[in-house]
């Protein structure tokens, strides 16, 4: 199975960005959505000066990485075409690669045309939710490019993946699934993969929550590194009975405890709550004391 078992966490974070880093510390991505329907007000852009400003204040808050989607793939979202997708993140990708040059980007997008063109524009990392499933040729754009390659788990589709989600055991099916998966990545040779439990895609509110649980059982069996994507999702504002603006506080709380179970990277709609996170998140853990 796939494995980084050589790899030290600041060798995995370099790979990552593609450059030397000044720590070992886990790596804020944050989220420009180019669509007008993405289920969080605030995470959406469009190719204009508000784009650079926005994207600006997230790399100077702390974010490494910017993630650019071109489609909601939030419940109930019907799916675009991948020349539409294209359309929408083109501009957006050339904006940033011409004001914010040295910025490492990922692009959103389970196409893989749409990948390659993004690839061909110096983005350096693919974020595909159907971990290859959904376009057979995106392994083969992954492996021709030696890209880092983001890997998510879903059940069903968006239009349609929250209608009774069902497991056995969402953690060991979710590893099942992930082991299963990382046979395909081996064949076509790709070695660069960091893994998404796929938080809120074909999960109930009690999946959600064991998965995060699970976190850490996750990383121990994968040896790979683990992005948790949570931010202000109707796992956080369900359960509370409030609109996603309203979830900063108890998202940045469930992004303490997911830093604490071994996440690697944070894909945020707000970064500096998330770099405050990675602060008590480092205290914590030069501060442990291991008592008998």
């Amino acid at each position: 199975m796939l494995k980084h078992k050589t790899k030290t966490k600041n060798q995995i974070s370099f790979d990552i960005i593609g450059k030397k880093r000044e720590n070992d510390s886990p790596i804020i991505m944050g989220i420009l959505n180019v669509t007008p329907d993405s289920y969080f007000k605030d995470s959406r852009v469009g190719a204009d000066e508000k784009l650079i400003t926005k994207a600006t204040q997230m790399l100077e808050e702390g974010a490494e990485i910017l993630d650019i989607g071109g489609q909601s793939t939030r419940p109930g979202a019907e799916l675009l075409d991948s020349d539409t997708e294209w359309q929408r993140v083109k501009p957006v990708i050339q904006l940033l690669r011409d004001n914010l040059p040295e910025t490492c980007l990922s692009i959103d997008t389970f196409y893989a045309d749409v990948a390659q063109k993004a690839l061909d524009m110096g983005v350096k990392i693919v974020n595909d939710i159907s971990a290859g499933e959904w376009d057979k040729k995106m392994l083969d754009v992954v492996a021709a490019n030696n890209a880092i390659y983001i890997a998510m788990h879903k059940q069903g589709m968006p239009k349609d993946m929250q209608d009774k989600p069902i497991y056995i055991d969402v953690v060991n099916d979710v590893l099942a699934y992930f082991e299963k998966r990382f046979e395909y990545f081996e064949q076509k040779n790709i070695k660069k993969v960091i893994v998404d439990t796929g938080f809120g895609f074909g999960k109930t509110l009690e999946h959600n929550y064991q998965l995060l649980n699970g976190l850490e059982y996750l990383k121990e069996k994968l040896g790979l590194p683990i992005l948790v994507g949570i931010s202000n999702k109707s796992m956080v504002y369900k359960l509370l009975n409030k609109t996603p603006e309203q979830c900063i506080e108890a998202t940045s709380a469930l992004h303490l405890f997911a830093l604490q179970q071994g996440a690697d990277i944070l894909r945020v709609h707000q970064v500096k709550e998330a770099m405050e996170m990675l602060t008590i998140h480092k205290i914590l853990n030069e501060t442990s004391l291991v008592r008998s």
